[in-house]
């Protein structure tokens, strides 16, 4: 039997790709033991790769870094503004585009797997360039939305819905699929624009809808007290505060610790930790004794499991783990972005999920107040389908 080869590119900004990706890879060797993979990606998601043992192409040195774009884009403050990050990222995803070309001349796969990474799946989709491979798309947001009466900026993202709508023409390309991370109803079910069709019934038409990917089984971290004795924390109450993979979030972390000292008045023993993720430098930060300072941590979802509460940006992957984790959380949209805003939000509050926050609206005091009120509590979230690399990798190996 010959071996079969895959090229997985993990795009998009941050951490969250990534690690869905390797819980995917991992399914799809689980289901091929003889599979090669082979990755592109950009920095940090390149670093969580590596360490995981993954192999990355040479041309990978080639990619534009859009996370740096993201964090160039992002305004002072808890802001991030996607349309404005696409004026940053046109430059990198021409780059990354024309990397992408080199590799198809220079490399010959069984398989391709883009996980949101948009320009490759736009430059293939439009015929600009020329694969040797099935290709499959991996979305887990469907659709553009204004986050103001900008005309500038609505003009823009209806363009860009445009293109959203125009996507389900891809599938009739020979060697072109896609897939959400997600469900159905995760997508708003409202049109993409004027004279734009439904935002839903484009994707059902595009997309085969797996569910989520979790790099653990929700049941083995079930016993909470169990977990942080295994991390070495005990029985005292703890608070997991995590920005994800880049610095736009520094300004949270702000937050928790000037909120801290008003906690510890009302709970003496509670621990505090800080993840300041990949991008941003422990050192930058003040902290007063009792806070525990973190960079990047490998297996986040321990630190969330055994937390009697976090507080979390309004990311996508943290997020569906502490849904599927069922621990208490407050999470924070960034400004501006409307992924966050929007999808992200409108989906943990059908599934009954987190507590979101408004950043500009909260104070320490305001943050302290509804931590004590949440800290512990026992929550009633939806239950959600965790199987999506399963579910992935049986239509990725299903090509083959």
């Amino acid at each position: 039997m010959d071996t079969k080869r895959i090229l997985f590119i993990s795009g998009s900004i941050g951490l969250g790709h990534a690690i869905r990706d390797i819980a995917m890879a991992s399914e799809i060797r689980r289901q091929i033991p003889t599979v090669e993979l082979v990755w592109l990606a950009a920095p940090p998601a390149n670093a969580v790769l590596e360490e995981a043992g993954e192999k990355l192409l040479s041309e990978a040195a080639m990619l534009a870094d859009d996370t740096a774009a993201a964090e160039d884009a992002a305004d002072n403050g808890f802001k991030l503004n996607l349309l404005k990050y696409l004026s940053h990222a046109i430059g990198a995803w021409k780059k990354n585009v024309n990397a992408f070309r080199d590799i198809m001349n220079r490399h010959t796969f069984d398989l391709i797997i883009a996980d949101e990474a948009y320009e490759i799946s736009m430059a293939i989709g439009k015929g600009f360039v020329k694969t040797n491979a099935h290709f499959i798309m991996i979305y887990d947001f469907f659709g553009n939305v204004s986050m103001s009466w900008s005309p500038v900026e609505r003009l823009i993202n209806y363009l860009w819905n445009r293109e959203w709508a125009k996507t389900k023409r891809y599938k009739s390309r020979q060697g072109f699929s896609a897939m959400f991370i997600g469900e159905p109803e995760d997508i708003p079910d409202r049109k993409l624009g004027f004279l734009l069709p439904n935002a839903r019934e484009v994707a059902q038409d595009y997309c085969e809808f797996v569910g989520y990917v979790l790099p653990f089984t929700p049941a083995e971290y079930a016993d909470q007290l169990q977990i942080k004795a295994e991390l070495g924390y005990g029985r005292k109450p703890l608070i997991v505060c995590s920005i994800g993979g880049t610095a736009v979030g520094g300004e949270l972390l702000q937050l928790c610790i000037r909120t801290y000292p008003i906690i510890r008045e009302k709970i003496p023993n509670v621990h505090m930790v800080l993840v300041c993720g990949p991008r941003l430098n422990p050192k930058s930060l003040e902290v007063p004794e009792g806070i525990e300072m973190r960079g990047y941590v490998p297996a986040l979802y321990k630190y969330l499991a055994a937390s009697d509460l976090s507080i979390v940006q309004g990311g996508g992957t943290t997020t569906t783990e502490l849904t599927a984790l069922r621990r208490p959380f407050l999470y924070f949209p960034l400004e501006g972005h409307f992924e966050q805003q929007v999808h992200i939000a409108e989906r943990l509050n059908r599934h009954r999920a987190g507590i979101k926050m408004n950043f500009r609206d909260t104070t320490p005091a305001s943050l302290a107040e509804t931590l004590i009120a949440n800290i512990g509590k026992k929550v009633n979230y939806v239950s959600i389908p965790v199987n999506g690399a399963e579910k992935a990798a049986q239509i990725i190996t299903g090509l083959l």
